[in-house]
This record gives structure tokens, sequence and C-alpha cells, in this order.
């Protein structure tokens, strides 16, 4: 099947999830995630209707972001290092893994010189898994509020991955979020991906990063 092939089957799975829990399609933001994936894989997903795009790595979204062909708002998908922040400021119009205040104040910095404002997600070790990043559960709330202190960036949501289980344990990890999130007042949860998503859309996410689904298992 063709990625424009895949989009489709991905679009009516996202709007049967969305019939199920009530929602409207447009309460789902859809994320391509192209990590390791040429520029043309990402032009013909863009020229099949994805206006999102999900990286996981600051260099390799700087070498082929300008040989990408349409437009695209960019996510940051993976763990940012703090001597990038500088250049993922620049290249992405949003940053989903802050894990540190002293991080976002490097975001902050980078923003501010740039002249352009950075959203940004809080992540979440949902799992409280040592080998992840992203803040304790119990941190979430006072790290927002800190992060809604600082100039340049603005704070929208919450991402996480919850550890690998079955279905019943990853949507109590969802809906874990889920609560976090209505308690802060944000707008945006980015939870599922290409095995979770349905489960996920039905527990609140507005954002689902969905890379193999799309553009089928890399080599």
């Amino acid at each position: 099947m063709s990625i424009a092939d895949n989009i489709a089957t991905v679009e009516s799975r996202i709007a049967a999830a969305c019939a199920r829990a009530g929602r409207t399609r447009e309460d789902v933001t859809l994320i391509a995630v192209s990590k390791t994936l040429p520029p043309d894989a990402v032009s013909e997903a863009i020229a099949a209707g994805i206006r999102e795009i999900g990286e996981n790595r600051v260099q390799e979204a700087r070498d082929k972001r300008p040989l990408v062909v349409g437009s695209a708002r960019w996510h940051l998908i993976g763990h940012l290092q703090s001597n990038k922040a500088k250049d993922a400021a620049r290249l992405f119009d949003v940053i989903q893994t802050v894990d540190s205040i002293s991080l976002a104040e490097k975001i902050s910095a980078a923003a501010q010189i740039s002249g352009h404002a950075i959203e940004v997600l809080l992540e979440v070790n949902i799992g409280r898994e040592p080998q992840k990043h992203g803040v304790a559960p119990e941190e979430v709330g006072n790290i927002v509020d800190r992060l809604r202190t600082l100039a340049g960036i603005h704070v929208n949501g919450l991402m996480a991955i919850p550890p690998v289980g079955e279905p019943e344990q990853t949507r109590a990890h969802f809906a874990e979020l889920r609560k976090m999130r209505a308690a802060l007042g944000l707008q945006h949860l980015s939870m599922g991906m290409s095995s979770d998503f349905e489960e996920a859309i039905e527990e609140g996410s507005t954002m689902i990063r969905v890379g193999r689904a799309i553009f089928g298992s890399r080599d």
C-alpha cells in the first residue's frame, strides 16, 4: 500500500475511535513520525494531506526539512539535549519533550533570540520508568507553573509514552495523564502511537504520533 493509502486507513481508524468516544475528528491532530525516513517520503505524506510532522533528532530534522516539499508544522518528539536547544527552537514549531525547568529556560532564551514563540509540551514519565525521560507525575504541577512564567515559550500540554503492557494497563496510564491535563487547564495531550492510538483517542488524546502505520516498518 502507498503512503496515501496508509493515511486513509489511519484516518478511518481515527474517525471510528472519535465516534466511540463521542468526539469529533477535529479534536485529534495526526502527527506523522518520519524519523530515519528520506525527505521524499515526508513530501509524499504532505501531498496526501499530512500537516504535522514528528522528528526524533534535531540533526536529522536540520538536514531533512530543507529538502521536503510542502508545508507542515514540525514537532520534536525525541529527547532534546540542552546543548541543542538553540537549534531546536529554530527548527521546530512544537517541542514535545521538555523534561526539566533548565531545558525550558534554554528554549525560552533561544526563542527570544529567534523572535518567535515556541509551543512546548511537558514530557511526563507516566510509568516512572528509570530508563525513560520525563518528569515524575508528582512534579508536573510545580513545573508547569514555572514554565508558564518563561518568555518565548507557551506550555500547552503534556506528552507521555506509557510502559509497554496490556491495553487496559496502557489505558489506565492515558487516563491518569488526562486527569493531570484537566487539573492544570492545558489544551493538549500527546499520547498514542501506531500500536495504541485508538485507545489514546478514547481516553482524550489530542495529538497522536503515528509512524509505522503511515510509512510502514523501518529497516
